[in-house]
């Protein structure tokens, strides 16, 4: 009898995670695609570098619009539902992008993919936390490194395909097929709108933009928004550290973020079975001073090999933290109430921290200078990993 309890509760959790696993996957190479377009459409459409910001503004302002509001949607009608109208969506709108002939028709569609995506990005991690609450087992590492494995599959799709002489409009519609193909059939599979907890209490406490700003979810968002701020500046900085700094030339100044994004995809990879063993209290705490002490020996070391192994140390670090502050604003929700509202108030942080980010440490650069600017994120990650206390699990994810 007990045999069979724990096979039946494995094939449970695998059915629930892996959907949710693909979600992040799908959502991922859809958003990254339409990153990596971006180049190729400023050229085609003759755009300046301000007109470009003004799209990407455009795009993370109307993502940020749609979080507010996607907690109270998901509490009437849940997860699998909105995922499941977003995946359809989302490669729509994708392909529209490829055949926009002007700025005014790439704002529009970038308004439209932002609300789409803003809307997936809070359900999908509402999804997976709630999967993860029912399972009582950790799975936003793994869910992820599913987005940051994405990210790398669409650059390289985009640079084999513009290598080839194909169109923005013949890739973009070509990878929107794939999308709108796997989406209708992985939106079969998701756990059913009853992972959330929905209830009547559920929808009178959500209500919209106005709901979820308790102390403990503010406090965690401005951990995930600090958080967001060192990705950042590991992602858009350390290249450009490297070459004026130390003298690095731009293709082997390069590597660091390659190292990096290696790194925090091969962490997450390992991070749910590390929460499930060790707990997310002390694999936070670890995690936080693992970062620390990689960036430090990344901006104080004078090797070259050594200072982008100390970049690739801090992405390892780094790499489990976001996913479980994410985990652990999803165990904020009271019993009977899903994580949606306050997956979408974190949601809201980490975005503007993604924003701020890499403006922060660029004014913070031409005041201070950049290796100080760096430097200072080492007692950040410090203070973070030391002060942030993350809720204690209902079950197993401590």
């Amino acid at each position: 009898m007990i045999t069979e309890e724990r096979a039946m509760a494995a094939v449970a959790t695998e059915v629930g995670r892996w959907p949710a696993t693909l979600v992040f996957f799908l959502n991922g190479l859809a958003m990254s695609t339409f990153i990596v377009l971006m180049p190729a459409l400023k050229v085609s459409l003759n755009l300046s570098d301000g007109q470009l910001g003004i799209i990407g503004m455009t795009f993370a302002v109307s993502a940020l619009t749609a979080m507010q509001f996607v907690g109270a949607l998901v509490s009437r009608v849940g997860t699998a539902l909105v995922l499941r109208t977003s995946l359809a969506l989302l490669p729509l709108l994708l392909a529209l992008v490829g055949l926009v002939d002007g700025m005014a028709g790439l704002a529009l569609a970038a308004v439209a993919f932002g609300l789409v995506h803003g809307a997936t990005d809070a359900a999908m991690n509402a999804h997976a936390v709630a999967v993860e609450r029912r399972l009582g087992r950790a799975i936003l590492n793994g869910c992820h490194a599913a987005w940051s494995i994405s990210a790398v599959v669409a650059s390289l799709t985009a640079a084999t395909l513009a290598q080839a002489g194909v169109s923005v409009a013949v890739r973009a519609a070509g990878v929107s097929a794939v999308l709108l193909a796997a989406g209708l059939v992985l939106g079969r599979f998701l756990t059913p709108s009853t992972v959330d907890n929905r209830d009547a209490a559920t929808a009178r406490t959500d209500r919209g933009w106005r709901g979820g700003w308790s102390r403990p979810i503010v406090a965690l968002g401005l951990t995930g928004m600090a958080l967001m701020v060192f990705e950042g500046a590991a992602l858009a900085w350390s290249a450009v550290f490297l070459h004026d700094a130390r003298g690095l030339s731009i293709g082997l100044a390069t590597t660091a973020v390659t190292a990096f994004t290696a790194a925090q995809a091969g962490g997450r990879l390992i991070g749910d079975r590390l929460t499930d063993r060790y707990g997310a209290r002390r694999v936070f705490r670890v995690g936080g001073c693992i970062a620390a002490g990689g960036l430090a020996v990344a901006v104080l070391a004078q090797d070259a090999v050594v200072a982008i192994g100390g970049f690739a140390i801090a992405g390892l670090g780094g790499s489990v933290l976001v996913p479980l502050v994410f985990s652990s604003v999803g165990r904020l929700a009271p019993a009977g109430a899903g994580p949606a509202t306050a997956i979408s108030r974190l949601t809201t942080f980490t975005y503007a921290g993604v924003l701020l980010g890499p403006g922060i440490i660029g004014a913070s650069a031409e005041l201070v200078g950049l290796p100080a600017t760096m430097t200072a994120l080492v007692p950040l990650l410090l203070v973070v990993a030391v002060l942030t206390r993350l809720p204690r699990s209902e079950r197993g994810v401590s």
